[in-house]
């Protein structure tokens, strides 16, 4: 399968850059946030047809082949794809693919080298606007889930390494970085509501880190823009 790359959102290089620092010195241009807001209007779903060998498909919670199985869709089930992103890659029946495809229904990621949609590249959106999409820290012993339907962060810990799974995120006001810290070992989670209005942005990423003071981290996700819906 080709390889395709992510759209890059017009006036954003700005935003990544600063939160690069972990900082943010003002507002997120209008024109980034005009932006961003159109992708998100997209919302009409793509249908796929899940290929195995007949087994049951993993879906996994971010985009990665070592992420955690949230469930498992049959062989020839039809899925509804909402958008898609770049992950691990994975060799499939279909051929061997970077494309994960966010299936709302199912609460997660399937490979799109399972899926059938006609075609070898994208068919849907890019993910991580208004998606409600995960992230896995580059280790895997951390993932995130941002809900936009009540606007709170999930952070996972999937690992006893020893180290507290955490979501860091920044507000479109330039605050930030707040955190959502899952500090109770492997297999724990934490459920947090964040200050983020409706119709707004949130940046994040998702890490392994200590609650020190200041707080240090590891294996840091690239970063995600969702929006409370």
């Amino acid at each position: 399968m080709k390889r395709s790359k992510l759209r890059r959102l017009a006036g954003f290089g700005i935003v990544l850059a600063a939160i690069g620092g972990f900082t943010l010195s003002a507002a997120v241009p209008a024109s980034a946030v005009s932006a961003v807001s159109a992708v998100s209007a997209v919302s009409a779903t793509v249908p796929g047809k899940v290929q195995t060998a007949g087994d049951p498909l993993n879906v996994r919670r971010a985009a990665n082949a070592a992420a955690t199985a949230v469930k498992t869709v049959a062989n020839g089930a039809t899925v509804n794809i909402e958008c898609q992103t770049t992950g691990s890659s994975v060799a499939g029946p279909l051929g061997t693919t970077t494309i994960w495809d966010y299936v709302p229904a199912l609460g997660g990621y399937v490979s799109d080298g399972y899926v059938q949609t006609g075609s070898d590249g994208r068919v849907a959106p890019d993910c991580g606007t208004g998606t409600g999409s995960a992230q896995c820290a580059a280790s895997c012993a951390a993932e995130g889930v941002f809900r936009s339907s009540d606007a709170h962060f999930v952070a996972y810990d999937t690992d006893a390494d020893g180290s507290s799974g955490v979501v860091q995120y920044w507000l479109a006001d330039g605050s930030g970085p707040y955190y959502v810290w899952a500090s109770g070992g492997n297999g724990t989670s934490v459920d947090k509501a964040a200050p983020v209005a409706k119709g707004k942005w949130v940046f994040y990423k998702v890490c392994t880190g200590h609650n020190t003071s200041p707080p240090t981290f590891a294996g840091c996700s690239a970063g995600l823009t969702d929006f409370a819906a």
